[in-house]
């Protein structure tokens, strides 16, 4: 019987490209509903707190602002708590997931970070949208997969149309949306999973440009293209984007283990009682920030410094340089507190604003006016976004198509490039890596378990040693694999490798067959297992040995 289940489901993977693409359209379909109704409902929530919160300041009406925020804060805490993994973006829950280390509650989970997230925008904390519009829409997929009883290996490809129909909803980038599950999700190349993704990511982004229009989120209007002889100062800008990356991901990895420290409470109470001072004095620090790109690369921005508004005169480079430092340490402390939301937006304006004071500085010193402050912006945003997320072609597309410009793309490619080089030379992993790991050192399943959970547990890894799931890999080229046979991969038990793609034609090996380096492997295991097949994949397929070197030849 479960012999025959299993060659059920091989015909089933073996005919799903197809069936996963339509399936990856309605799940995209689902997602950009419910994306676009969150962007909606943070956009309503962003104007009642500049509509109506903000003026309760300078009305002397501080301490109704103090009550509503702490009231916030209050509702806040108590979803975190109900849902703990509703706390920071939700990518590294997605990867996690992914992976077979946890599994995501669907409908509570989707409430409790919808809610969580608009709350702790609207309040004003410097989180963003998009990290929780990935994991909202990882759900969705998720929540798709149960009800319409799909396999477990075809429940992780929606999951995955889900993630990246949801970055595409939030952003409107929808071959972001697919670059992104490929490069940070499954960090492998899979046609299956491009394909069906940018299925859901179009469909997720038809639903979000019938909503919000079709300009892109950043309408920048960059008319002049940095001239080639200038191209020295990318190189200047990539390493000290580079740089900055390691400095952003050890901030807030220090933030996160300093808030541990705290009784939850208190650690998200400090958060918000933070942006109340933010309100108070720096109000354009608050939320993600997205008009405040447009700002610095027209030349607009002037920093406003809140009731103290009109007695501080500061120059535009001075200003850049002090919102910067406010809008750092503000996002570490407001996504260290553990509320749900994002990176993705602060980061991308902490980016915007090293850009505008490389451009600043450009041009005063070679009296262009603001005639490259765009290009600088832009550049700043995509060497910060590959610095700190290590993903340099996700973050190259998503400008691009974030900013509607093609014409700088070459000094993107190159920013993005030097900034992840550098980062990467500097010894810091990914800051996603970096918050999966902490996820998991925190959310040991079979821990803390009472009793009755304890016998639950058992009695659901008996049922999952049953079922069998598809894991897939990339072979790279002088990877441990590569040249070995089949036999001698010794994986672990309960797996197989059931198909080798070469050159894009399928072999069927066996024991003897050679793998070779970009080999494409489909690997059969138990459920229970998924994790332990990964990281030995990992180790196999994807990390370079280097050979001695021979002295006889030096």
């Amino acid at each position: 019987m479960r012999k025959n289940k299993t060659v059920f489901q091989l015909e089933r993977f073996r005919n799903m490209k197809h069936k996963m693409t339509l399936q990856g359209v309605l799940v995209g379909l689902l997602t950009g509903i419910v994306v676009g109704l969150f962007r909606l409902v943070i956009e309503k929530a962003d104007m009642i707190r500049t509509s109506y919160m903000l003026p309760l300041i300078g009305g002397g009406r501080i301490w109704m602002l103090i009550v509503i925020v702490m009231v916030i804060a209050f509702f806040v805490y108590i979803l975190a708590k109900w849902q703990p993994l509703a706390s920071g973006s939700g990518i590294p829950q997605v990867k996690a997931e992914l992976r077979g280390q946890l599994k995501q509650p669907v409908y509570k989970l989707l409430f409790a970070k919808f809610t969580g997230a608009v709350l702790a925008i609207g309040a004003g904390l410097s989180i963003g949208r998009e990290g929780p519009s990935i994991q909202l829409g990882a759900l969705v997929g998720k929540g798709y997969s149960r009800a319409t009883r799909q396999l477990p290996v075809e429940e992780k490809m929606l999951l995955t149309c889900g993630a990246g129909a949801g970055l595409a909803g939030a952003f409107c980038a929808p071959f972001s949306g697919a670059v992104f599950a490929l490069e940070e999700l499954h960090k492998n190349f899979s046609v299956d999973v491009l394909v069906s993704t940018m299925a859901a990511c179009i469909s997720a982004n038809f639903v979000s440009a019938y909503i919000f229009g079709l300009d892109p989120v950043f309408d920048l209007s960059i008319p002049h293209r940095l001239p080639l002889k200038q191209y020295w100062i990318l190189l200047l800008m990539g390493i000290l984007l580079g740089l900055l990356g390691n400095v952003y991901n050890n901030l807030m990895m220090k933030a996160l283990r300093t808030y541990d420290k705290l009784p939850k409470p208190l650690a998200i109470g400090v958060a918000f009682a933070l942006a109340i001072l933010v309100m108070t004095f720096m109000p354009q620090a608050l939320g993600g920030g997205h008009s405040i790109v447009g700002q610095i690369a027209h030349g607009e921005f002037e920093l406003c410094y809140g009731i103290l508004d009109n007695k501080i005169g500061t120059s535009i480079l001075i200003s850049l340089i002090i919102f910067f430092i406010v809008k750092l340490i503000f996002s570490a402390i407001s996504f260290g507190s553990g509320v749900a939301g994002g990176i993705f937006l602060p980061l991308l304006v902490l980016g915007a604003i090293v850009g505008g004071i490389f451009g600043e500085t450009y041009n005063q010193i070679n009296g262009t006016q603001e005639l490259y402050i765009a290009n600088f912006v832009i550049f700043g945003m995509v060497g910060m976004f590959s610095a700190i997320v290590g993903a340099p072609a996700t973050g190259i597309i998503l400008i691009t198509e974030m900013t509607g410009d093609l014409q700088n793309f070459f000094p993107l490619v190159i920013v993005g490039l030097i900034s992840y080089i550098v980062a990467d030379g500097t010894g810091t992993s990914p800051i996603y890596d970096l918050l999966l790991d902490r996820l998991m050192s925190k959310n040991n399943e079979k821990d803390n378990m009472s009793d009755e959970e304890e016998i639950a547990y058992q009695s659901k890894l008996k049922k999952r040693a049953s079922k069998k799931v598809i894991i897939e890999s990339d072979v790279y080229i002088g990877s441990p694999a590569d040249g070995n046979k089949i036999m001698e991969l010794a994986l672990p038990p309960g797996s197989l490798v059931i198909s080798l793609v070469r050159h894009g034609k399928e072999i069927i090996p066996s024991g003897e067959t050679i793998i070779r380096g970009g080999d494409y492997l489909v690997v059969l295991c138990a459920e229970d297992y998924q994790n332990a097949v990964f990281e030995k994949l990992d180790e196999l397929c994807k990390t370079v040995a280097y050979d001695d070197i021979d002295k006889a030849n030096l």
